[in-house]
């Protein structure tokens, strides 16, 4: 057994915030870039920390119960990256890279520093005090073969596995736009304004002994509102019989990264909506709220909220636009129930499908874990067959 400071050096990296450059030529490699495996990436001119070949980069601050502190990065290229703020550097000699790397990732002692409560910031002396386990040279790359074929079968099932999951939102997505492209008897089209009464929300300061909850923009999660941690308002009586919400209303984004996406109110507690969300009340003699929350999942609605979104910075979909998109519906309300029906049970089964593939998955990630701590463990020095996934 070793230290990471007695078998490695450590690097700080450099704040780059006032030197991102979208025409930079040089990576930041900052937490984003790192979570997303280099998915995410920033740029900049100025290589304030140059990284080299077989640098190992890691996030020393997180969020609480993150899923970044202390991940993991190795560097494929010289003259490539620049090491940015509260991300260091690791270098060694003594270490196959990739043992390193794989003992390193998300170590567990590193992972100790999380509360669950605070934002984690490692500081240099808890990593350098990081333990790591340091066989032979001989020894490091026998295992490293083990974990790379080994890891090589399970992310190329999970792969598999992430396939299936999105083949099963897309038959979702297919059976919603099925309903909503249809045209013939006993169907009609209409602009959604002229069917529904459609208005912005009320804009107010939260107060904690407030007398109405207050909806936000940031409340809708998902599909869902945690009404437990909706905050409170003080509104007056015309106001709130104004913006008050009740059963059947829909409100949805209206702005942000959120644009579009809605929320049914099914029997609401005391609440208003904020100036950030719009509230479309459909006219219950021609639409059923159900029938148009379904229309507002469709493929076809979001073609026309990405057309229709306007602004560079938060991008936003207005009242207007919402009040002039057509809609395909079933003049019979009966019908309109019917295909509720319908989708509520086909979502139903795809929900189950996509359960048990993410059970598969989860399988998968136990299993990552460990042969990861069989390896660390000396368990698999004397391993000869291939582990397959």
């Amino acid at each position: 057994m070793t230290t990471l400071g007695e078998s490695c050096q450590f690097f700080n990296g450099k704040a780059h915030e006032k030197d991102i450059d979208a025409e930079g030529q040089f990576v930041v490699v900052n937490s984003k870039f790192i979570s997303t495996d280099g998915e995410v990436k920033k740029f900049t001119a100025k290589q304030m920390f140059p990284l080299v070949v077989n640098d190992i980069v890691m996030v020393m601050s997180d969020v609480p119960n993150g899923k970044a502190l202390a991940k993991c990065y190795m560097i494929e290229e010289n003259d490539k990256y620049s090491l940015n703020q509260r991300i260091c550097a690791i270098r060694t000699t003594e270490f196959n890279i990739r043992f390193l790397y794989y003992q390193l990732n998300r170590h567990p002692y590193l992972l100790g520093f999380n509360n669950g409560e605070n934002q984690t910031n490692l500081r240099k002396g808890d990593i350098l005090d990081c333990p790591l386990w340091k066989p032979s040279l001989d020894v490091q790359e026998h295992i490293v073969k083990i974990l790379d074929e080994a890891l090589d079968h399970i992310e190329q099932a999970q792969f598999n596995i992430g396939q299936n999951i999105n083949n099963t939102k897309e038959l979702f997505q297919s059976k919603l736009n099925q309903i909503f492209s249809k045209k013939g008897n006993g169907w009609e089209e209409n602009k959604l304004g002229d069917m529904s009464k459609i208005m912005y929300g009320y804009t107010s300061k939260v107060v904690e002994d407030g007398n109405v909850q207050y909806v936000r923009i940031t409340d809708i999660q998902d599909g869902k509102v945690d009404w437990d941690t909706v905050p409170y308002v003080n509104i007056s009586d015309k106001e709130k019989s104004k913006y008050k919400l009740t059963e059947g209303d829909i409100v949805f984004a209206r702005t942000g990264a959120t644009t579009g996406k809605s929320y049914l109110m099914v029997s609401p507690p005391n609440s208003v909506f904020a100036s950030y969300l719009i509230r479309v009340q459909c006219d219950n003699q021609i639409l059923e709220p159900s029938f148009l929350y379904l229309f507002f999942q469709s493929g076809i609605y979001w073609k026309n909220v990405l057309d229709g979104i306007t602004g560079s910075a938060q991008g936003g979909f207005n009242a207007t636009k919402l009040g002039n998109m057509n809609i395909h519906f079933p003049n019979d309300k009966n019908a309109q129930l019917h295909f509720v029906k319908v989708i509520e049970e086909f979502k139903i089964e795809t929900d189950s499908i996509e359960q048990y593939y993410q059970s598969k998955m989860t399988s998968l990630e136990e299993l990552k874990q460990s042969i990861l701590i069989k390896a660390f463990s000396g368990q698999l020095i004397n391993h000869q067959e291939p582990i397959t996934a």
